[in-house]
């Protein structure tokens, strides 16, 4: 692609072409060396240009009805004036690498807004609940004018935390059930939430809706009782829409918070710390895995490591030298 277009194509993001997201989102998830560095000027291109949305992060426990609840949420959203852009980030296919839920299948109602752009990606393996380029996927929908973003982990857990690292406002969607499952999650992701919803509030289920946010109320004020930002328990229903509108409230009070105490711009300040570390350490093991001794000498040490002839440590300290000379 010529210097041309890729201007082209930044002017084309800028002006809210959704085509034109879709084709820069593909472009920085791309892995190929040239891709690489046309990605890296269409974000300096647009990196002025990003930083004004409203950054949410949603997850939730199997059977929770996250794609259920964002295509809801996302229709109050969107009533309300906003552009709303989900990153959907789904398991990855360990055949082909691809997606394999496809969210955008399952919001079909967002999917033909025009002012909402779905963009489902697979994780690639990468842990933390979202995909290497998710960071850069956000910016590039900010750049086109969404002022809400919603990215929609692959799951919930320990390893699904690293959304925290993006958003403004993580939302943890638990169903009606109280204690036992509550004992069951995992503590770390209760303890980065900023605002946990108990979803599917209604019908038979309302009742246990009630009793289970007391409960996970009655916990947080436990663990996390005394921060600036305490986070609130809400009870919604994505089938109904009870509720909806008291999330969007809670959301609003939250980020007002967190503004006020200097919350937010500390965040984004981490934030962007934790991608640069991010970005030199995926840089330095591609770099490693290239260094040709490294590549010469590995099988070997690999063999031996599996072999139980020589240990992790001493392998890798090997390699490192290698690297080093």
């Amino acid at each position: 692609m010529s210097e041309t277009t890729d201007s082209e194509l930044a002017d084309a993001v800028r002006a809210g072409d959704r085509r034109a997201l879709a084709r820069a989102i593909t472009l920085v998830e791309s892995t190929r060396a040239d891709a690489r560095a046309r990605a890296a000027d269409l974000m300096a291109r647009l990196l002025p240009h990003t930083g004004g949305s409203l950054r949410l992060g949603i997850t939730g426990v199997p059977g929770v009805g996250k794609s259920t609840f964002i295509e809801a949420f996302g229709a109050l959203v969107l009533a309300r004036g906003h552009r709303l852009a989900v990153l959907a980030v789904d398991p990855s296919s360990t055949r082909t690498g691809g997606s394999i839920l496809g969210d955008k299948t399952r919001m079909e109602q967002l999917a033909t807004s025009p002012e909402a752009f779905i963009r489902p990606s697979p994780t690639g393996g990468t842990l933390g609940g979202v995909t290497r380029r998710t960071r850069e996927a956000l910016l590039l929908c900010e750049a086109a004018g969404f002022d809400v973003v919603i990215v929609e982990t692959a799951g919930v857990g320990q390893s699904e935390t690293a959304v925290a690292d993006l958003v403004d406002l993580f939302l943890l969607l638990l169903l009606p059930g109280g204690g036992d499952e509550l004992q069951g999650l995992k503590r770390g992701i209760v303890e980065l939430a900023d605002l946990i919803v108990v979803n599917k509030a209604d019908g038979e289920l309302e009742p246990a809706a009630r009793r289970a946010a007391a409960d996970y109320a009655a916990a947080l004020n436990l663990l996390r009782g005394g921060e600036a930002l305490q986070p609130e328990v809400l009870t919604a229903s994505a089938r109904t829409g009870d509720g909806l509108d008291e999330v969007w409230a809670a959301i609003g009070r939250f980020s007002d918070r967190a503004v006020v105490i200097g919350a937010h711009a500390a965040r984004r300040a981490g934030q962007a710390r934790a991608w640069l570390w991010s970005e030199i350490d995926a840089g330095l093991e591609e770099a490693f895995r290239r260094h040709p001794d490294v590549a010469a000498r590995l099988p070997e040490l690999e063999t031996r490591v599996v072999a139980g002839e020589l240990t992790p440590a001493a392998a890798a300290a090997e390699l490192i030298r290698l690297l080093e000379g």
